[in-house]
């Protein structure tokens, strides 16, 4: 990956609808090569797909809850259910399986508390779970979807040694 590719990158993180015209505009490439260089890096999955981003308030999804949730059951099988059960679940944004003293990591968003509780006792019906605790943001102070990209990489060409005399 070039320092193009980074360009490119950077302006699809900011905003996906742009034209492959004005991608190339910006990055110093013509239609072409630039559709050609976005279509490499959906089939290399370093775009992994293109969203738009929703506000929930506006949809009236305002409560984000982070649920940690702890099990004394580590099987696999036990975690291929648990998996699938808690994918299925609309409000879970994200899921994650955890080390330390937490087995997994939800993030949760519903429309309130009454929501909240639906979905946990959802939860907590599908298999024994050792303890569920849930964090209840009050505040989105940031969020983002953009990723921090790497800095794009330093022209390692240099000029030729000059001989020196008497070689």
């Amino acid at each position: 990956m070039d320092s193009i590719d980074l360009k490119i990158l950077a302006l699809l993180q900011n905003d996906a609808t742009l034209s492959i015209a004005a991608i190339g505009e910006k990055v110093g490439l013509s239609q072409t090569p630039c559709w050609k260089r976005i279509q490499r890096l959906e089939a290399d999955g370093v775009i992994d797909r293109r969203v738009a981003v929703l506000d929930p308030v506006k949809l009236g999804l305002g409560l984000t809850v982070f649920v940690s949730i702890e099990t004394a059951d580590h099987s696999r099988e036990w975690l291929e259910r648990f998996a699938a059960t808690v994918a299925a679940m609309p409000e879970v944004l994200e899921f994650y399986r955890m080390a330390g003293d937490v087995d997994y990591m939800l993030r949760v968003v519903v429309a309130d508390m009454q929501a909240y509780d639906a979905f946990y006792k959802r939860l907590i019906a599908t298999l024994p779970l050792k303890n569920v605790t849930s964090r209840f943001a009050m505040e989105k102070v940031k969020s983002t979807t953009a990723l921090p990209l790497p800095a794009p990489p330093r022209n390692t060409r240099h000029a030729p040694a000059l001989a020196l005399v008497g070689e």
